[in-house]
């Protein structure tokens, strides 16, 4: 377990909220409770959090809203962020892991299996913090390719003067790419960075693939538009300088 790990858990039903922090309070975690996103924002304004747990349907300001305003802030763009939900149509759950969140738990769910995607997420996340070091840059620390500008240290993106709101998955493999620009990668390659997992070329592809048509949609290329992000049929993907 990550020592002291503060976890913000976010959900309008009183019940629910008091049992996730039973569960996790007793495996030892810091946890902060809020009922909408407005309220969530509000705390993480003010407090660490190392882990967001959020439902979807709130009233203000929903779990989707809130996803998009943490992921607008730098400080908070490697902090994972899992939908709790009620919702367990194959849409709902296609359309938040498009979005970049983390993972997506539809309630009820066991102890155990939210125990096991908090850790899972912790323990991604100090990976992602540990692989984007330092790097050989431009501009006083900043990784320039074409458009495209990269801030390792505050994990923050543009193209051009436009920030990018990525995840922390998206940033990871945007970073990769961008630092190895014009060079074609396989899929198994690329999901070490995102994923942290050596797996077969068929699983290595049918997760990287929707990771892809998000970074592409963020970076302002229409559905069907490889943009800068060019796939190289059957070996791999490389990024041609915007």
């Amino acid at each position: 377990m990550e020592p002291h790990a503060s976890i913000l858990v976010v959900d309008d039903e009183p019940h629910l909220l008091e049992s996730v922090r039973q569960v996790l309070d007793a495996a030892g975690y810091r946890v902060l409770t809020a009922c909408d996103g407005v309220e969530a924002l509000e705390i993480l304004a003010t407090q660490p959090v190392d882990l967001i747990l959020a439902d979807v349907a709130m009233p203000r300001m929903n779990g989707y809203q809130l996803y998009e305003r943490v992921r607008q802030n730098p400080e908070w763009l490697t902090i994972p962020f899992v939908f709790l939900s009620a919702r367990s149509m194959n849409s709902d759950i296609r359309y938040g892991k498009e979005l970049g969140a983390d993972d997506y738990l539809t309630k009820p769910f066991e102890p155990p299996d939210l125990l096991a995607t908090v850790r899972g997420k912790l323990r991604r996340a100090r990976e992602l913090v540990r692989q984007l070091g330092p790097l050989p840059a431009k501009e006083g620390g900043i990784l320039t390719v074409g458009r495209l500008r990269i801030d390792p240290q505050r994990f923050s993106a543009w193209l051009g003067d436009v920030p990018l709101a990525l995840s922390a998955r998206e940033f990871a493999l945007l970073e990769y790419l961008a630092r190895h620009a014009d060079l074609v990668h396989s899929p198994q390659e690329l999901v070490r960075v995102t994923h942290d997992l050596d797996t077969d070329p068929v699983e290595a592809g049918a997760l990287l693939r929707p990771l892809i048509r998000s970074l592409r949609r963020k970076l302002g290329y229409p559905p069907g538009d490889m943009g800068c992000i060019e796939n190289v049929r059957g070996v791999g993907y490389r990024l041609i300088p915007p």
